[in-house]
């Protein structure tokens, strides 16, 4: 799913069929679509969207032998408290039950595409939404 963060406006959703990861998805789809003048924030599970998109921030990761340092922590804090819009959004969508869920339909070709129709139409209806309140 791609957010416009300050308008907090869903501007592509994107899906498999099956489990994939969400870089999997990036990587296969919108990758080579988004221009590189367009920042990226991603989380950890996004390591190595430096290679792909240039202009991207992902948080610093700890280990359990490297622990962050104090610059470290700092740099991570503000895209934390950026990435949180991102959450708030995702949380919206689930307060639609049917996305809250496992999706336990059939997987045919025409069932993946009823969901991600019914993606699209609740992304839709949280973009008018926050049309309608200004």
């Amino acid at each position: 799913m791609i957010i416009n963060r300050k308008t907090r406006e869903i501007i592509d959703v994107r899906q498999r069929k099956g489990s994939v990861h969400d870089f999997k998805i990036y990587k296969e789809t919108i990758a080579d679509a988004i221009d590189s003048s367009i920042r990226v924030e991603a989380d950890l599970g996004y390591l190595g969207i430096e290679k792909l998109h240039e202009n991207s921030l992902i948080p610093k990761k700890a280990s359990k032998k490297h622990k962050l340092t104090a610059g470290e922590k700092a740099y991570n804090k503000p895209l934390a408290r950026k990435r949180v819009v991102i959450e708030h959004v995702n949380a919206r969508i689930k307060t639609f039950k049917s996305m809250a869920y496992p999706y336990r339909n059939h997987c045919s070709q025409t069932e993946g595409l009823r969901h991600l129709l019914r993606m699209s139409l609740i992304c839709g209806f949280i973009n008018f939404e926050l049309h309608a309140r200004k």
